[in-house]
């Protein structure tokens, strides 16, 4: 029976294979009560249990096939450092000693504490982070209950699709070893590590899935739509060679895309287009650089402080930063100051928002915690000698926020030259306009600035007053409201007035069906993940903007949904 089910496209492209089920039962977790005499024990029963799952992660560190994407190590670095937290590694001891309880109930009790605390979290890559702690507390419940790990193995030489209810990072190294055409998942989102694996493997896969593991039998033909974010189950003979040759055109349009590497990155009116990735690991950088990136456009930093009980130095981020910096050789690199908030499970925040989407996070987070930002700015300032870094203040609402970031860059300049540090002192600063107040008053902010950035993503879910993480209100997020468009070209016209540099670093950025209405709005630079860079350049290549701006007006002016998609369709005609 032909039937399909509909997730979350997280690679794009096709994929077509026979399925393959990974079982990963729910373990069944007891609970009994211990006598005294033996507490010690099961302490040590559990730390053994720990010790083992540590001994994976460093194994699988250690066997990480030649080839994979660098992120993997990175990612296996993280589950241990999730091993090593207190939270995980220690509280469930102590629940051991006050309940009497088995290893296995306290570490399910604790890890359930955990999740419901990553739950509550408004930031959608900070939240995904709640699926590497269950991973890790999995790997350490098998270890107590006597079920070795395992991967799944690829058991035939055809083209099969991975089905699983979950996957983790370091169930990804299998996919080097045991090459599979897709993988789809009834958990995860696009921001997981799971879902940042398949991009940087170029994997057609779709997520959040539901119920695929369990409708899905072994042996069923799929057809994974990673553009779409369908799979369609045992497909018809027509609907299958629909997607063979859909497949097959994907397959030479991808490869006439790498060609574009060496071409310049310019308009047909010859007006050159600056084309940037936007990395979350120091890691990431080398992606960049395969796709010939402009520079680094989107540092997000934060990604340093997650997952840990303490604070990362600044001698820690200063050899993040540098490391970036001199990989980029002279291109730029714009490092965003820490975005995180009240709102996020970090060990060294010890409130939590009401309303954390409009809390204390950002750089309202940094000015009430200095020494934080001030060992951050003093990271980047030290790593500005070794390329062409820049500062990005995130979540600016007004002038008052940016005059005291301003004198605290100016305090941590001041430290060190002091101490005879050597640093950029014109390093550039800039601020992004994420918030609706911050679009409107763009041109205070500019006359302070070197340079804007606008972030998509945050400005429309402001924008609307949409939580586009609620499934309820998702289909609302729509990035060609007028509203959002209108302040999206307002801060592009005040940026060109002032002759200060704007630049887009939000998902629109990387969406080529919008690289023309950002061209003709006057955008020049496009920040994205580097996987979509040579989609948006191809875009570029074939655009006359001469011929863009007066649809693109127009456009601006349409007010109905319909009527600004039937201008979008013709500005993608030309």
């Amino acid at each position: 029976m032909t039937f399909s089910l509909h997730g979350i496209g997280i690679s794009g492209g096709y994929a077509i294979g026979r399925a393959q089920l990974y079982s990963h039962d729910r373990l069944e977790v007891p609970h009994y009560v211990l006598r005294k005499a033996d507490i010690a024990s099961e302490v040590a029963r559990f730390d053994a249990a720990v010790a083992e799952a540590r001994a994976e992660c460093e194994q699988l560190r250690d066997h990480i096939p030649e080839g994979a994407p660098s992120e993997l190590a990175a990612f296996l670095d993280l589950h241990a450092l999730i091993l090593a937290d207190a939270m995980l590694s220690q509280v469930p001891k102590d629940l051991i000693r006050s309940t009497s309880c088995n290893a296995e109930w306290a570490l399910a009790q604790q890890t359930e504490a955990l999740l419901a605390q990553f739950d509550s979290i408004e930031d959608v890559y900070l939240r995904e982070r709640r699926q590497d702690v269950k991973q890790v507390a999995d790997k350490v419940l098998k270890a107590l209950l006597g079920h070795p790990g395992h991967v799944p193995m690829k058991v035939s030489d055809e083209p099969t699709v991975l089905v699983a209810h979950d996957l983790s990072p370091s169930d990804m190294v299998i996919f080097k070893r045991h090459t599979y055409a897709g993988f789809i998942t009834d958990l995860g989102g696009t921001t997981s590590h799971t879902a940042i694996l398949a991009r940087s493997l170029n994997i057609s896969s779709v997520m959040a899935l539901h119920n695929a593991r369990a409708l899905i039998q072994e042996g069923d033909v799929l057809i994974v739509d990673g553009i779409a974010g369908v799979v369609i189950v045992n497909p018809d003979e027509l609907i299958l060679e629909e997607y063979q040759l859909r497949q097959n055109q994907w397959r030479l349009e991808q490869q006439k895309l790498k060609r574009l590497k060496s071409s310049p990155s310019a308009t047909l009116d010859g007006d050159g287009v600056e084309l940037l990735g936007n990395i979350d690991l120091p890691q990431d950088v080398f992606e960049a650089q395969e796709e010939n990136a402009a520079g680094i456009g989107l540092f997000r930093s934060e990604f340093l402080f997650m997952n840990r009980p303490d604070l990362p130095s600044e001698d820690e981020q200063f050899e993040a930063y540098r490391h970036v910096a001199a990989a980029m050789k002279g291109k730029p690199v714009v490092i965003r100051t820490l975005d995180v908030g009240a709102d996020k499970s970090l060990a060294w925040l010890p409130d939590v928002s009401v309303n954390p989407a409009l809390g204390l996070r950002a750089i309202r987070l940094c000015l009430a915690e200095p020494r934080i930002f001030i060992a951050q700015i003093r990271a980047i300032l030290r790593a500005s000698q070794y390329g062409q870094v820049r500062i990005l203040i995130p979540m600016l609402a007004s002038l008052g926020e940016l005059d005291q970031a301003l004198e605290l860059i100016a305090q941590a300049k001041a430290e060190l030259e002091r101490e005879g540090q050597p640093f950029n002192p014109g390093i550039p600063i800039g601020g992004m306009i994420e918030i609706p107040a911050a679009a409107l008053a763009a041109e205070w902010f500019a006359r302070k600035l070197d340079f804007l950035s606008i972030g998509t993503n945050d400005l429309i879910q402001y924008t609307l007053a949409i939580d586009r993480t609620d499934d309820a209100v998702a289909h609302l997020y729509d990035p060609l409201h007028p509203a959002v468009l209108h302040l999206v070209a307002h801060t592009l016209k005040v940026g060109h007035r002032l002759k200060r540099p704007v630049s887009v670093c939000g998902e629109m950025a990387g969406d080529p069906k919008l690289t023309r209405l950002l061209l003709g709005m006057g955008l020049r630079s496009f920040s994205m993940h580097p996987a979509h860079l040579m989609a948006v350049k191809q875009q570029v290549m074939h655009s006359h903007v001469s011929s863009l701006t007066p649809l693109v007006a127009k456009l601006l002016r349409a007010g109905r949904p319909e009527r600004i998609q039937a201008y979008l369709e013709r500005i993608n005609a030309l």
